[in-house]
């Protein structure tokens, strides 16, 4: 079968879908717009959007972006067409306006969607944190800012989403042509390591058996509860005296704006926190080599996620996986992967007393850990495993949307997607 993807970054969310299906014998094409990597046997195509006319209104800048995007992409799609490509399947993420014309170059091929997050006034991330509050035109602003989303439900034929409570956000009336499926966990890649070591710049080593705090996000800000971290960090650092950290993420901005009074998050966080703590037990190690990041899960004595409620974070499944004991943020969609008791801890996002207290509280009976972290890893491999539960849904839906059944690996599904389309 002949499969078109695209995606604004390549891979983005398709790189598990898109290896096998190469591997088992299909023809991939991937639009993109930026690749930041290279896959053997994928044929990767960049687009480049007309730039903006600078003469639209703020509030819908983002529309005319992704009509840009649109028009470009099916420019480079009619290209595809005078070859004589014609895909069986076209998907594509709905959030930038790639995929708003594909279906008229190709009208009879269907299109699955990946809806990522429908904006909120209120009840989501907008208004959660009352510490940064949105400016007076957001919920404006947000409002025209699904206009992509809305137009991208139209030009689909069926939608995926990856957990429950992203798919909860969408109009009700277009829940039932959304299937709630996961991306997936590699599980044979992600999984405890109890020999890790982690060398880091100046010679300073960790092993197994060190008091460690792990933290990790794309980029520390607040929408990941950076802020909040680290004035917990702070209470642990003085009641423990051997524990250290190691902050995984950049300086940049993923969602949410940068600080009015400092050059990023983690500059204004070090500024309120000066004084209060102790800087030789904390390391900021930035992006790392997977490898790497993976150590770090592994050497983790206790790894802190916190999200306000909005896209659910691979890492967070990621260091389940990996055997870790996570606290996390008692906010959706963390509620789906965590129940704060068996296979991992909950708290209150804003309580920062409650945090230190509970990251103490594992620090000082590790052993205690142990059945919280195997159980962690057990809930990822039987919800979030990618080859026995996530890859065949996927499959099993786009077998639906064509009728032809791409090969599929090993199958023992548990998960399966929230609705298809036979079942509608």
């Amino acid at each position: 079968m002949n499969y078109l993807f695209v995606h604004q970054y390549f891979p983005g969310q398709y790189l598990h879908l898109v290896r096998h299906l190469r591997e088992t014998g299909h023809n991939v094409v991937f639009v993109t717009q930026r690749r930041g990597r290279e896959l053997p046997g994928i044929r990767i195509l960049e687009y480049l959007p007309l730039p903006p006319s600078g003469a639209i209104p703020p509030h819908l800048q983002e529309v005319e972006m992704g009509v840009m995007n649109g028009l470009a992409v099916a420019r480079l799609c009619e290209a595809l067409k005078r070859e004589g490509f014609t895909p069986d399947m076209m998907i594509g993420h709905c959030g930038w306006g790639e995929v708003l014309f594909v279906k008229d170059v190709w009208p009879a091929v269907p299109l699955l969607g990946y809806f990522e997050f429908f904006y909120r006034v209120a009840g989501s991330d907008l208004d959660f944190d009352p510490e940064f509050p949105p400016p007076s035109f957001d919920p404006t602003r947000i409002r025209t800012r699904n206009t992509i989303n809305l137009l991208s439900l139209d030009a689909a034929d069926w939608g995926q989403t990856p957990t429950e409570w992203q798919r909860a956000q969408y109009p009700e009336m277009h829940r039932p042509r959304i299937s709630a499926i996961h991306e997936g966990i590699d599980t044979a890649l992600v999984h405890p390591e109890p020999s890790a070591r982690l060398w880091l710049s100046g010679g300073l080593s960790f092993a197994a058996g060190d008091e460690i705090v792990t933290y990790s996000a794309r980029n520390l800000e607040p929408y990941r509860g950076f802020h909040i971290f680290m004035r917990a960090l702070a209470k642990v650092l003085e009641r423990r005296p051997n524990a250290r950290a190691i902050i995984v993420g950049g300086d940049g901005v993923s969602y949410g704006r940068m600080p009015e009074r400092a050059a990023n998050w983690r500059e204004f966080m070090l500024n309120e926190l000066e004084g209060r703590l102790d800087l030789r037990r904390v390391h900021f190690v930035g992006w790392l080599p997977y490898q790497q990041y993976l150590a770090v899960l592994h050497l983790s004595s206790v790894h802190v996620y916190l999200t306000y409620p909005f896209v659910l974070s691979w890492s967070l499944l990621e260091a389940m996986a990996a055997g870790c004991l996570v606290v996390g943020s008692r906010t959706p969609p963390v509620e789906e992967a965590i129940d704060g008791v068996d296979n991992g801890y909950l708290v209150d996002f804003f309580d920062v007393d409650g945090l230190s207290e509970r990251i103490c509280s594992v620090l000082r009976d590790p052993a205690a850990a142990a059945p919280v972290r195997a159980k962690a890893r057990q809930h990822v491999l039987e919800n979030y495993d990618l080859k026995t539960v996530c890859l065949p849904a996927h499959l099993e839906l786009i077998r639906q949307l064509t009728g032809e059944p791409p090969t599929p690996p090993r199958r023992r599904q548990r998960r399966a997607a929230t609705r298809h389309p036979v079942s509608a």
